[in-house]
């Protein structure tokens, strides 16, 4: 690959970054990348979407090293639709089947460990969910939002505690939750996607506040002090602080990213599904 005589850099508040792409190898694959998570290692997985009545059951999740090496793939014959994915504190990796309405648990080496939802069976409860969220506290969160407009609550043990949502256009309404957070000060914060706004509750559902200026956002990934990196389809990455103020704003991609996740040394990694490709913000020290 020819290397560029472009040095690209954006700024997010008071960091600036590098823009590199794309970051990290794999075989060759019938998918295209739907989102990114990283483990408290520092290994990198990459969601692969394919259409499964048409498309060779190949690796729906990739494995890179920090450094992008590729580690290996897996989930071909257990993940149909892959939507989203998050990582947990046990370096468990969490995949949400949007298609067969299931969140499933992984090992980091693919092997099943668990699931909500009835596989294959809508509302049960999730009619096409699309992000999870593992809180501090402990409970889960599923974002339901492609034929629903809810939220699901879940005890860490996998009971259904609460759902809240419906479709509409007031406060704590959605039009498609599609990505969600939750931060150890207890916010819980849901992209309503169609409604052009990202939407703050406490953990049982009670609208905290509403963040405006976005246009169809997609993504969230919090970071440790609370703040918020939140994609959508300028394409922009919004920096959002704890209390709601816009910290900065960039344009690091070309057509948007679908998905994003932070690494350990502060670096940003957004999914990018056309060109399918993993963008890697470099962060200037």
């Amino acid at each position: 690959m020819a290397v560029s005589t472009h040095d690209l850099i954006v700024a997010l508040g008071e960091a600036r970054y590098r823009v590199e792409r794309p970051f990290g190898t794999w075989p060759a694959n019938s998918g295209f990348v739907s989102d990114v998570a990283v483990d408290g290692r520092g290994h990198v997985f990459v969601l692969l979407r394919h259409d499964s009545l048409t498309q060779p059951d190949d690796s729906r999740v990739i494995e890179l090293s920090p450094d992008g090496a590729h580690l290996g793939g897996w989930g071909g014959d257990t993940i149909a639709d892959g939507h989203m994915l998050t990582t947990d504190a046990d370096g468990r990796v969490i995949v949400v089947d949007r298609d067969m309405h299931e969140v499933i648990w992984f090992s980091a080496g693919g092997e099943r460990l668990g699931q909500l939802g009835g596989r294959g069976i809508p509302q049960s409860p999730f009619n096409h969910p699309t992000d999870i969220s593992v809180s501090p506290w402990g409970d889960i969160y599923v974002a339901d939002g492609y034929a629903a407009n809810h939220v699901h609550r879940f005890s860490a043990d996998g009971q259904l505690l609460a759902t809240w949502g419906q479709l509409g256009f007031e406060a704590g309404e959605f039009g498609e939750p599609h990505g969600i957070w939750t931060f150890a000060d207890g916010r819980v914060v849901v992209i309503d996607r169609t409604r052009d706004r990202v939407q703050v509750f406490d953990r049982d559902g009670n609208v905290l506040d509403v963040w405006e200026g976005f246009y169809r956002p997609v993504a969230i990934w919090g970071d440790p002090q609370g703040r918020a990196y939140i994609t959508d389809q300028v394409p922009s990455l919004h920096l959002i602080g704890a209390d709601g103020v816009r910290l900065g704003r960039a344009r690091p991609v070309l057509n948007g990213a679908h998905g994003l996740f932070g690494t350990p040394d502060g670096d940003l990694l957004l999914a990018e599904s056309n060109p399918s490709r993993i963008t890697r913000l470099r962060l200037l020290r």
